[in-house]
């Protein structure tokens, strides 16, 4: 009797020895921080095993399948991602995913972007539907509640870096980078804008098209205040349309869809609603998302006189800043001149390579 009690004694140790060793004994490979599974909706028992071993984080597969059998947590699975640091146990790997506790997903947002690009980014990155992304952009319920409208909504997609949790869908998503937009907007920050005779949506817009033109950042605040002293007449020459090229650009990308282009004569006198060259004040909505950079560059403009600007000749992407229309001319025609003179190099250098490959052609043909 005592041998078999002995036994039993021991039979019952093992088991609870291998019980503790299958549920807390690590079962991931050696690595550096952390490695992550996305385990989409509807992803069956099996297939999160499967999809957790090609990510690199289950040593032995049998013993993870095992343990989740045993516990019953196989039918316990959560979709969402997760994160884990080696010497994970399978304990720890699946009390996680089945108690659903995801780890964010940092998502950066790029400024002077379109909606399709957030759309994209969304999309990579969270998984969300990019056609449901559009769409609550262009949800008039949506903008309301927000406090704008679709016309300004894109405009609030602050250009940052966000942790946001994966399979978030479109709205929530929306709704989560709106918040942080919410709290970019300081009692000081509207203070600003009030001083400026301007509301945020205003002050977004503006930026936007600073946001577009701007190549180099020192220059933004320069930028900004140039068209604030066409926008609220603070020289001797009084108010002036903005004559913001990036709402040309807009106006055209709108109207037929197509990329980003040099701007022709014509496209000045374009009949749209976002042209600045035909219509006066602010465009009816901003042209892109801003930067944070952008947007307190409207609210600290520099205070200065200047009432035009062009791109300075050799591509630093620096501009040339004038208060009359005569000097401006004469800087515009600096620029023209070398944009000209760049245009003739590349079509010498086309022409120069076109006849190279003709002349090694021939002579492929005479050996």
């Amino acid at each position: 009797m005592r041998k078999l009690l002995l036994a039993l004694v021991t039979l019952g140790a093992l088991g609870l020895a291998l019980g503790a060793w299958l549920a807390f004994a690590p079962n991931t490979p050696d690595f550096e921080g952390t490695r992550s599974v996305r385990i989409p909706p509807g992803t069956s028992f099996d297939a999160t095993v499967e999809l957790m071993e090609y990510e690199g984080l289950v040593d032995s597969r049998t013993s993870l399948t095992t343990f989740g059998t045993l516990t019953g947590w196989r039918r316990q699975v959560k979709p969402g991602h997760y994160a884990f640091e080696a010497g994970a146990s399978n304990w720890d790997l699946l009390d996680k995913i089945r108690k659903g506790l995801q780890d964010p997903i940092r998502v950066t947002i790029p400024p002077g972007t379109r909606p399709e690009v957030l759309a994209a980014v969304l999309r990579r990155d969270l998984g969300t539907d990019s056609a449901a992304v559009r769409q609550a952009l262009r949800d008039p319920a949506l903008a309301a509640d927000l406090g704008t409208d679709t016309l300004h909504l894109f405009g609030h997609m602050r250009a940052n870096s966000f942790d946001i949790f994966w399979t978030t869908d479109a709205e929530t998503a929306l709704r989560r980078i709106h918040a942080w937009y919410d709290r970019f907007w300081t009692d000081e920050r509207e203070a600003q804008a009030e001083a400026l005779g301007l509301t945020p949506d205003e002050v977004i817009t503006l930026a936007s098209i600073v946001e577009w033109e701007a190549r180099v950042p020192e220059e933004r605040p320069r930028i900004a205040g140039v068209y604030l002293n066409r926008l609220l007449g603070r020289t001797n020459a009084g108010r002036m349309r903005l004559q913001a090229d990036p709402t040309v650009q807009y106006a055209l990308m709108q109207a037929d869809g197509g990329p980003m282009r040099r701007l022709l004569r014509d496209d000045y006198r374009f009949a749209h609603p976002y042209n600045t060259y035909t219509n006066d004040g602010l465009p009816p909505g901003p042209v892109t998302n801003p930067s944070e950079s952008s947007i307190d560059a409207v609210l600290n403009a520099e205070d200065h006189d200047f009432l035009y600007f062009v791109a300075e000749p050799g591509g630093t992407g620096r501009h040339r800043f004038s208060r009359t229309l005569r000097d401006h001319n004469a800087s515009a025609d600096a620029w023209s001149a070398w944009l000209s003179e760049q245009v003739r190099i590349r079509q010498q250098r086309e022409d120069s390579l076109r006849q190279d490959s003709l002349r090694r052609a021939r002579e492929s043909v005479t050996l």
